[in-house]
């Protein structure tokens, strides 16, 4: 019986070993995501990085022509936008490094 249970803990110890492996691939696949935030039609794009930095900021000629207001708001809703993005991106890459696992709804802290 004692023998049983040390090699249920190894393979517990296993799987660990094997999941830290995995989601180190994944934070280094999570630094070289990329995503793009849009807002006015286009006329404000942000990217950021894995890492949540802007990297980024186009503003199309024509929504210069807007007030500061309008323009500071499409940069706001240009930046959210690529934020959900980069989540959805960072979950996905996630949860293929946790799959097999049997760590359901394990969620990366963004």
């Amino acid at each position: 019986m004692r023998k049983k249970k040390m090699n249920d803990f190894n393979k517990i110890l296993d799987k660990a070993k094997e999941l830290e492996k995995k989601m180190k691939e994944s934070q280094e696949k999570i630094k070289k995501i990329e995503a793009i935030g849009l807002s006015g039609a286009d006329a404000i794009r942000v990217t950021l990085n894995g890492e949540g930095e802007m990297t980024k900021l186009e503003i199309s000629d024509e929504i210069l022509k807007e007030e500061k207001g309008i323009i500071e708001d499409l940069i706001l809703a240009a930046h959210n936008n690529a934020k959900l993005q980069l989540k959805s991106k960072t979950s996905e890459e996630i949860s293929k490094a946790a799959g097999g696992f049997g760590i359901p709804g394990f969620k990366w802290p963004l």
